[in-house]
Order: C-alpha cells, then structure tokens, then sequence
C-alpha cells in the first residue's frame, strides 16, 4: 500500500517584495537540463518517457506575447527528441498560494501562441505537422490544487452532434506539497532535492542540512558551476528567506558558502525559527478564541430574537444553531426580519425531529 503524500502545513510567507526575486530563481533553475530530466523522470510516471533521448534536451530562448504585449516570466520551453521526433516541454511554475481555476485556458493559449511562434519562425513550414507539446506546472503552494487539468471541463457540455466542436487540451500537474513520501523516498535527482527542501524546510532550518550536503557533493566540478549558483541563489532569496523572513540574508554565489553560513547560524536560527512558531500559534490560537467567542455571543443573540418570535426553540434548531458556521448565524440574523416560520429561516426541520399528528 502506497504511504499518502506528506502533507504541507502552513508556513509563514514574507512579504510580497521578499518574495518576488523567487520567479527568477525558479526560473534560472529551471534553465539547466539537468533540472528538467529529473522533474520528468521523476515525477512524470508515464510510458513515454522511456522513449525520450534525453541527450537532446534543448532550451528554447523567449517569452511568447499576448495580445496585449506583456511578456510572462514564468514560462519555461525545452524540446527533445522522443521516438525520433521533437516534443515541446512547456514548464509553467505556480508561485501564488491561491490557486488559478482558469489554468487550462492558459495553458490552451501559451500553447497556442507556442505553435504560432514556431510557424512564423519557420520552424514549422507549411504542410508539415506540428510537433506535440507537454505542457507541465509545477505547483508550490501550501493549498492543495483544485483546478480543472483539461479545458473541456471548464466548457458547458454540448450535444453530441456539437462535442466534437469542444476544445480538449489538458495540463500535468506536478503538485510539490501532495507527492507521495514513497514516490518521494525513491527519486533521485536534483530535482526530487529541490522538492524535498521545499517540503522539509517547514520543519525548520535543520531539517535542509542533510539535503544541502549531499547536492553540494553530488555537483563537483567545473560543468555543474551554473547549478551550483543557481541552487545557491535559491537558497538565498527564496528558501532562507521563507524560513527567516526577518533575517538579513546577504548574496550567496556557491553552496560552500551556504553550508558555512548555515552552520554559522543554525542553532541560533532554529531557536528563532521555534520561538517565531510558537508565538504565531498563541496568535493563531487567540483569533480561533476570538472567532469562537463572536460565534458563541452572535448564536445566543439570535435564539433570544428567536424566542421572541418564535417561543421556546425546539431541540433541533437549538443543534443547528449550536453546529452553525459564524457566516450561517450571520444569514439567519439578517434574515430575522423576512422569515415567517423558524423552519423557514434555519432551512427546515429535520425529518427524524418530526413526530406524526395524533
């Protein structure tokens, strides 16, 4: 039996402005072949991949256009040869923590522009076939993705002589905090190290230590130069900084470097890192009572306008009033004044509540 995915709890984000350097690290990351091998053969499990040559992985240069000119910089494009021919890789990254229900259509059209750019290139002449894309997100967030995967789900069913006028076009997922620990335990790549250091780091600045050693023993030497960089910005601008937002965390241009301030600042940092998360609990935990206690006060204000109207509250809209969200009590005093009957305004009275005439 497959262990379920280890799940990502929380953690506190910096602000906007300490975030923002994250897409262009993600992004020079995801710029090196190496990165881009391990994310398929590691998290895309499907028979295709045992087709690929991946000696032919090729980076595609530019951001396409929309029609309104704005470039976006969370694209990334490789092609490679699979069974002889080329396929498009089309890698998009999710940054934000709410999560885009309308990715398809972005998908549908960064693919579309994809191949309107090859054919204006010439890549593709006329009377040649297009070449298959993949379109790929990487997801990072701490919500689980909801988000419809085929453009065909987000369109209003048609009749059947119309379906076959509905576009279909679907995305793979790649949902970093949802992958299984079992699949997790057994990839190897860089980026299955990326991943587990997004995952780990919620357990503090410790807990990526074993991860940081062995990448910077496994990438020695002058070809994994670029690499080593580029998972040393990371560190710097995104994780260090999602882990110690309050930190001052100076440039870092090799993973030597951040082993050594790691080990300089670890202890104190992990004491920190502890204190920070028990004061955001006591603070997380003073709003639930607060939450609580305005749920408690709004509740027993309306079964006392209830009672005035009403007379004594039957035992069942007592329960319902005593299980009610604080957006329910809300509803149903503001719905005071039209209500008619009490079945009205609590939504009916429940069937095993009811007791026959006579």
């Amino acid at each position: 039996m497959p262990r379920p995915p280890r799940q990502r709890p929380p953690v506190r984000q910096p602000a906007a402005s300490a975030r923002a350097p994250q897409d262009g690290s993600y992004k020079h990351l995801f710029s090196h072949p190496e990165m881009v091998e391990g994310l398929l053969r590691d998290f895309v499990q499907e028979d295709w991949l045992g087709l690929i040559d991946f000696t032919t992985l090729e980076k595609q240069g530019g951001s396409y256009v929309t029609d309104d000119l704005r470039e976006r910089e969370d694209d990334i494009i490789w092609r490679v040869r699979v069974a002889g021919e080329w396929l498009y890789v089309y890698l998009l990254i999710e940054f934000q923590s709410q999560v885009d229900p309308w990715m398809a259509v972005r998908v549908m059209v960064y693919t579309g522009l994809l191949y309107q750019d090859l054919i204006k290139s010439g890549a593709v002449a006329a009377g040649e076939r297009l070449p298959p894309v993949f379109p790929l997100v990487l997801y990072n967030g701490t919500g689980r993705w909801t988000a419809a995967r085929d453009i065909a789900e987000l369109i209003v069913p048609l009749p059947n002589a119309l379906a076959r006028y509905c576009p279909q076009h679907r995305y793979h997922l790649i949902d970093e905090g949802r992958i299984g620990v079992e699949t997790l335990d057994q990839a190897g790549s860089v980026a299955a190290e990326l991943v587990r250091l997004e995952v780990l780091a919620t357990d503090g600045p410790d807990a990526v230590r074993p991860i940081l050693r062995r990448l910077s023993a496994r990438l020695q030497g002058p070809g994994y130069a670029s690499l080593r960089r580029a998972l040393s910005v990371w560190f710097a601008r995104v994780l260090l900084r999602r882990l110690m937002p309050d930190e001052k965390i100076p440039e870092l241009h090799d993973l030597v470097e951040v082993e050594t301030m790691l080990a300089e600042h670890v202890e104190e940092w992990t004491q920190k890192w502890k204190r920070e998360g028990i004061q955001e609990g006591i603070r997380e935990g003073i709003l639930e009572g607060e939450r609580r206690g305005e749920l408690q006060g709004k509740a027993d204000a309306l079964k006392r306008l209830l009672r005035r109207r009403f007379g004594e509250l039957p035992q069942w809209a007592d329960a319902r009033i005593d299980t009610a969200t604080l957006d329910q009590v809300d509803g149903w005093l503001d719905g005071m004044l039209q209500a008619s009957t009490l079945e009205g305004l609590l939504g009916g009275q429940p069937p095993e509540s009811r007791r026959p005439a006579g």
